[in-house]
């Protein structure tokens, strides 16, 4: 039989008798109790009134029946033993609710440090009422939230369309070199497989549409650590959207003017720096910037399309026959070689989309209904494009001019329209890809918002120009990033793009995993569409499948991935596990008692012991519906293991009229605020409804961020968007 468990708060110098003649339990006073004794409690757990005692006097009471057989004298029997009634005394907790909840059956670690170190203070139980300045400041926050929604699907696309359009001008030559005649086979099914993805991403976007995607699907989804190891693929994957795009640029115009008085390095980093200067200034005004630079460069692409198609009908396929023969003159025309051409071709091609992964990373951004219209605006361009450039490449221009390192588009320009729209092709690459930059810059600030907002790195990351709203420091940051893997790399393009193609199909697994993690631990959300589940398991094998071949192709392809990468991921790592990082270091200083003795190292001992209490008084909030004490359990634990604190709030919103405060929650926080000593468990009930406005109108008044504020999965009846709250989703 599930029992539903309630407890209640008795004094401690009482017990229960049983009266057989009236089948009554009742309180007797402990002659042998201390009553001087100060805060003792004993909780007394017992099972809710139970069906079958219909003349029962108890149950009519709200009381407990008791057993229906046996006696005080003779044991129960297993059936009536589950109704009996647990008595335990809690720990001593101070009226005032003052001291800490110090265990000393366990010694410290430290020398030097006696155990209360490790232990929090007692909890309390407190009734809150929002004030107007509250209700003001809640409802001012989820406007601003609303308004900042000011991307339209064209201004939306365009943000992530310069680095998707723009990447023709470097993936169809890399796609030559493997690919040979078949390069626009392998293109056309390379753009294909995207196919795959956007149903996938449509359902994440309408189940969690929050910026700093895929990272915020991993959060709400699974536990902060994996999180952390998507945030760090997601920086090195912007990281070198902007640099690729810079270098890219620099070389076209190198290539262009070869008498440029500074080198290509010098140059990429001039891209930067210009684009650094546009990011400053705003998201809106980025957006419009990158929709202009998007329209020059489809235009352009039109017109090459256009005047090289009429140059391809007055020469004829003679080119085209040409560079059919000596490909297949020049290499084994095995069908197990041809599909090794095509496999390694379909593995290199994916180089032309990316970009596409940047697009959930400002989902937030983007008004209601757009995103799926956004994800069509890339897609459907980009095929198209990549395949028609390959096939117009592979009918009018030698091999050996296309792998020779030109600027190939212009010089499939030269041949079709003359010097005039060569000119033309250089002026759209180098604007282009310079938009390539900002998809990166605009990406990544968004993804530091909310590595900021869930404090893995420091709040100066917030800071923002007030007249534009740039936050100009993760921008500055992001810029310095760049430069510092650029030069690790030695200014070497091929180095970056060769890692970039690694990342970026790491990055787009994460989605798939995503949505699978989202599906069995948070189900109820609701989204629409839904995807099939053989559509998201087929990603899941593609993804590794492509990755092996770029491998396959260029061992040293993983060395340079996993080096940034595991740099980033153990910088993370060591932000997010601050105080454990500092426990350890204290402990080594605790070892040496000499260093208790000088002045200087013992002020710096005490400092550290300073800190690490500062970084641990961090609250941390879960937002409960229910009594539970299961529920509760489950969700501080997920606090304990995922975020660095010792301060707890468990926060309940009440309406009198709709049932008030579940009976238990009371005396079951302070058994889970005796349950975890190094943590200290409090109680606040808030009355008004829950939603959005009155969540961000008590993060206000608690001065505690809605980002630090955790919640279960709502489910498909919930009533509010699930983005407006601004918390964590931590439990089915």
């Amino acid at each position: 039989m599930s029992l539903e468990k309630t407890a209640r708060n008795l004094d401690p110098t009482t017990t229960r008798s049983f009266d057989e003649s009236s089948n009554r339990t009742s309180l007797v006073q402990d002659p042998l109790a201390d009553v001087d004794s100060p805060v003792r409690r004993w909780i007394a757990i017992e099972p809710p009134p139970q069906s079958g005692f219909p003349n029962d006097t108890n149950v009519s009471a709200g009381r407990s029946p008791m057993p229906s057989q046996g006696t005080m004298t003779s044991p129960p029997s297993f059936s009536d033993s589950q109704f009996g009634i647990i008595f335990r005394r809690q720990r001593m907790r101070p009226a005032d609710n003052s001291g800490i909840k110090h265990n000393t059956t366990f010694p410290s670690r430290f020398i030097n440090l006696t155990n209360s170190f490790e232990f929090a203070g007692w909890g309390s139980v407190t009734r809150i009422k929002l004030s107007s300045q509250d209700y003001v400041v809640g409802e001012t926050r989820i406007q601003s939230l609303r308004a900042g929604k000011v991307l339209g699907q064209f201004t939306a696309s365009a943000l992530a369309g310069n680095a998707v359009l723009g990447s023709v001008f470097y993936a169809l030559p890399a796609v030559v070199a493997v690919g040979g005649i078949y390069s626009p086979i392998s293109l056309i099914i390379a753009t294909l497989v995207l196919f795959l993805w956007r149903p996938i991403m449509e359902e994440l976007a309408s189940a969690l549409p929050i910026s700093g995607a895929p990272y915020t699907y991993i959060l709400n989804v699974s536990t902060k650590t994996f999180a952390l190891v998507g945030a760090a693929l997601l920086l090195l994957d912007f990281s070198s959207t902007a640099i690729v795009s810079a270098a890219t640029a620099a070389t076209y115009l190198s290539g262009e003017v070869p008498s440029l008085p500074f080198p290509t390095w010098v140059g990429a980093i001039l891209v930067l720096a210009i684009f650094t200067f546009v990011s400053l200034m705003g998201v809106r005004e980025s957006a419009r910037i990158a929709l202009a630079v998007l329209s020059l460069h489809v235009l352009s692409m039109i017109v090459l399309i256009l005047t090289a198609a009429v140059h391809w009908g007055r020469v004829g396929n003679d080119q085209l026959k040409a560079n059919w023969h000596n490909g297949r003159a020049t290499s084994d025309n095995s069908a197990a070689s041809i599909a090794r051409q095509i496999y390694y071709g379909i593995c290199l091609g994916m180089l032309g989309l990316t970009g596409f992964e940047c697009t959930p990373s400002y989902i937030a951004r983007i008004k209601p209904g757009k995103f799926p219209q956004v994800l069509r605006n890339l897609h459907i361009p980009a095929i198209v494009l990549n395949t028609v450039m390959m096939l117009l490449l592979i009918a009018l221009i030698p091999p050996e001019t296309i792998l020779s390192g030109a600027n190939v588009l212009s010089v499939l320009a030269q041949a079709s329209g003359g010097r005039w729209l060569r000119t033309w092709i250089v002026v759209d690459a180098i604007i282009v890809l310079c938009g390539g930059v900002l998809t990166g810059i605009l990406a990544a600030c968004e993804l530091l918002e909310q590595l900021t907002m869930h404090r893995v790195i420091p709040k100066v990351f917030l800071r923002v120009i007030p007249k534009t709203g740039s936050p100009y420091v993760s921008v500055l940051s992001f810029i310095a990033f760049c430069g510092m893997l650029y030069a690790t790399a030695g200014a070497s393009l091929t180095v970056i793009s060769e890692m970039f193609s690694l990342v970026w199909l790491t990055v787009m697994s994460l989605f798939p995993v995503s949505l699978l993690l989202l599906r069995f631990n948070r189900g109820r959300l609701p989204r629409s569409p839904r995807t099939r589940l053989s559509i998201i398991v087929f990603a899941l094998i593609v993804a590794p499948v492509v990755f092996a071949g770029n491998i396959a192709y260029n061992p040293k392809t993983a060395g340079y991935f996993l080096a940034y990468f595991i740099g980033i991921v153990v910088f993370f790592s060591a932000t997010q596990s601050k105080v454990q990082l500092l426990r350890w270091l204290y402990w080594v200083y605790d070892q040496y008692p000499v260093l208790h003795d000088w002045r200087a190292s013992m002020q710096w001992g005490e400092k550290l012991i300073s800190y690490m209490r500062n970084l641990r008084r961090q609250p941390v909030c879960i937002l409960v519906k229910t009594d539970e004490i299961n529920s509760l359990f489950h969700m501080i634990l997920y606090v304990r293991k995922n975020e660095e604190t010792s301060y707890l709030k468990i926060i309940h919103f009440y309406e009198e009229e709709r049932g008030g405060i579940p009976s238990e929650l009371e005396a079951n926080s302070k058994i889970l605020d005796e349950a975890f000593p190094e943590i200290t468990v409090d109680l606040i009930l808030v009355e008004g409804q829950f939603n959005p406005v009155n969540v961000a109108a008590l993060s206000h008044h608690l001065d505690i961020p809605q980002s630090l504020m955790f919640m279960t999965c709502p489910g498909p009846q919930f009533l509010h968007a699930i983005d407006e709250f601004g918390t964590r989703i931590i439990s089915l």
